[in-house]
């Protein structure tokens, strides 16, 4: 009789699903294990080389080690205190180093004026005398941004900010990333993820931004070259990516794709030529568009567009 051959190796008993999953399971908390106990050992022993010996370091026994400027336990997540400021939802990361700069910001207890400055969450840090923390929640809001209301987090004047707007939309402290003035609308994101706000407004980074323009009357020709080929304003020159009329019918309505973000570049360039902007509308701010989002209305963005926007840099 032939002896059955290997044909039927593909009927064997095998293991369920569910049983390679959870084998699978153990051996990940294994590894975890093993590893966590590695690094805490590794820990252990660089706390214990740094731990100051009190004898050594005053030269008699019994006395207290020399004050240390800044002291602070030992930490693996250190990082630059401009950065922590900007990770706790205060300001943007160029505008934390400024608070550093001008002495507005303590480190236990001591005043600090080094943005690079490297701080643990250990640490107690303070601005204007208010102690911050880490913001354990990042939160990304897209902002359809109305007329007459300031992209700031706080106006003495007591005009109405664009924070008035989301008021109900997060208990994190969150901020504009980057400016819109006060008579402009359209696109404006706002967060608590400094990082990804200081990426957004680098110029390094040529973030495209596209503005629907009504001019108070058509765009000539010739001035419509002259843009395209380069303004020169007080600040030095100013060059648009792309022109083109929003309407065929309509000379003063225009479109204009930009990536500087110079203080009112737009207003200024026609201006410049001329012209009054009736109107001025963001409609792409690095991608994301107000599609679906209603004038003075905001909605959260989704996981795929904030890792776009953390992807998104020169050229993109």
């Amino acid at each position: 009789m032939k002896q059955p051959g290997n044909n039927f190796g593909k009927f064997a008993k095998k293991k369920s699903n569910a049983a390679i999953k959870e084998q699978f399971k153990q051996e990940k908390r294994k590894d975890k294990k093993e590893r966590e106990a590695f690094f805490d050992q590794k820990k252990a022993e660089a706390r214990q080389r740094l731990t100051p010996n009190v004898n050594q370091q005053s030269g008699k026994k019994g006395q207290a080690p020399a004050p240390v400027s800044h002291q602070r336990k030992e930490s693996d997540e250190l990082m630059p205190l401009n950065k922590y400021i900007a990770h706790s939802g205060v300001a943007a990361r160029r505008e934390a180093a400024e608070l550093v700069k001008q002495g507005l910001v303590k480190v236990n207890g001591e005043t600090v004026n080094e943005p690079g400055f490297k701080v643990s969450p250990k640490d107690e840090v303070r601005v204007n005398g208010k102690k911050i923390f880490l913001a354990k929640n990042l939160v990304y809001i897209l902002l359809n941004k109305p007329k007459d209301f300031i992209t700031t987090t706080d106006d003495p004047q007591g005009r109405k900010t664009v924070l008035d707007i989301i008021a109900r939309a997060t208990t994190e402290r969150v901020y504009p990333v980057g400016r819109l003035d006060r008579n402009t609308s359209g696109v404006l994101i706002l967060t608590n993820d400094g990082e990804l706000a200081q990426k957004l407004t680098h110029p390094s980074n040529e973030v495209k931004k596209v503005y629907h323009v009504t001019l108070n009357k058509p765009l000539e020709k010739r001035d419509f070259e002259q843009i395209l080929s380069g303004v020169t304003l007080e600040d030095g020159p100013a060059n648009v990516d792309v022109l083109a009329y929003a309407d065929a019918k309509d000379k003063s309505q225009v479109g204009v794709e930009i990536h500087s973000g110079r203080n009112r570049i737009v207003r200024r360039i026609f201006e410049k030529m001329g012209y009054d902007v009736r109107n001025l509308d963001r409609v792409v701010f690095a991608g994301l568009t107000k599609k679906n989002v209603d004038r003075g209305k905001w909605r959260f963005l989704t996981e795929k567009e904030v890792r776009d926007l953390k992807h998104f840099g020169k050229g993109k």
